[in-house]
């Protein structure tokens, strides 16, 4: 049961990454206020952790139940987050902010995408989810460890999310303008990575 729960965790941190999301984060909350990004960190990482739980419980059937494949899942993820990137790369957000007189009000909402979905909930965690919970099976107590390890991932990305106003103060508004690009390029690498490997997956079963 330990050994499960080690190995659940140190997959989970992996696939969730709390340490490169926070910094992300930061670049979608920018300029909000710390209630506000606490609001909107504890709803994605709620929503995010409902969707890992359920994948965890129920991803093989929901997943057979519509008709839709691994690889499909994945590859849409990474449709989804390249539209971020593109998104981040060309600052469209701040563009639509400067729009309106009351940026706080009339910000977009990232907690459900992309925060809980697909940076918290992507595509490599749901599918570690669905192989774990598979695996919790055939150990005493497994599912304890699986989803406690889950938890723990979980609260760790929240409290990593907190201290983005730290990151914001350190790095200034040119620092973050320069950490959005550049996570913007990353993702756009991770997005095209995550279709490769859905499209890669999809030909080992022809």
């Amino acid at each position: 049961m330990t050994a499960l729960f080690l190995s659940a965790f140190a997959t989970l941190f992996v696939m969730i990454d709390p340490v490169g999301v926070a910094p992300l984060f930061a670049t979608l909350t920018q300029g909000a206020k710390l209630r506000r990004r606490a609001a909107i960190a504890l709803r994605g990482v709620a929503i995010g952790g409902a969707l890992l739980l359920l994948f965890g419980l129920l991803g093989d059937a929901v997943l057979n139940a519509v008709g839709i494949s691994l690889p499909a899942f994945r590859i849409a993820g990474g449709l989804m987050l390249f539209l971020l990137a593109v998104d981040m790369l060309f600052e469209k957000r701040s563009e639509r902010r400067k729009q309106t007189t009351d940026a706080e009000a009339e910000a977009p909402d990232p907690s459900v995408f992309p925060l809980a979905t697909p940076l918290i909930a992507g595509p490599g965690a749901l599918t570690a989810m669905i192989l774990l919970a598979g695996e919790a099976g055939r150990v005493e107590g497994g599912a304890l460890a699986v989803y406690g390890a889950l938890a723990a991932v979980l609260a760790i990305t929240f409290l990593m999310l907190l201290a983005t106003e730290l990151i914001e103060r350190a790095l200034g508004a040119t620092g973050i303008k320069a950490l959005t690009r550049l996570f913007g390029m990353l993702l756009g690498a991770l997005a095209v990575q995550f279709v490769l490997d859905g499209v890669r997956a999809f030909a080992a079963t022809l």
